[in-house]
């Protein structure tokens, strides 16, 4: 019970710091590329295409969380990655209950449909490689013997 809850928790933690350190880079060279388009960081979270990379990238690294707390749990790692993917939810909608103004209603209506497939994925991705590693050990061990 404590290892699930832990995965749970270091996936959102893998999720929302790969999440910061990609927009630490991201955000300037969008600013420095499309003066006139993007005056502003605010200005970021209204375009749509720097929206699109945004849920990009975001996409990428709800992924990343379902596989770190599918990974950390070790047993069922789908299930581990799709409590993550649902704290994570609920997380999106205090945040957009309590900041909804800093984002167009549609960019946090695109992170909601998204969180659950791709902490999904992420975990789908860990379960695979693990029956890939079973199956490569049960080959191996066939063969010396």
């Amino acid at each position: 019970m404590v290892r699930s809850i832990l995965a749970v928790i270091a996936g959102i933690a893998a999720l929302t710091a790969s999440s910061f350190a990609i927009e630490a880079v991201v955000d300037p060279i969008l600013l420095h590329a499309f003066p006139q388009a993007l005056p502003n960081r605010a200005a970021i979270s209204s375009n749509l295409p720097a929206s699109i990379v945004l849920f990009v990238y975001t996409s990428a690294c709800v992924v990343l969380g379902g596989y770190v707390a599918a990974w950390i749990a070790r047993r069922s790692p789908v299930w581990h990655a799709a409590a993550m993917g649902l704290l994570q939810e609920a997380l999106t909608v205090w945040a957009m209950m309590s900041l909804g103004d800093v984002a167009p209603r549609r960019n946090w209506i695109v992170t909601l449909i998204v969180t659950i497939p791709m902490a999904l994925c992420g975990g789908w991705l860990r379960a695979r490689q693990q029956r890939q590693q079973i199956a490569a050990g049960v080959a191996a061990g066939s063969a010396s013997g």
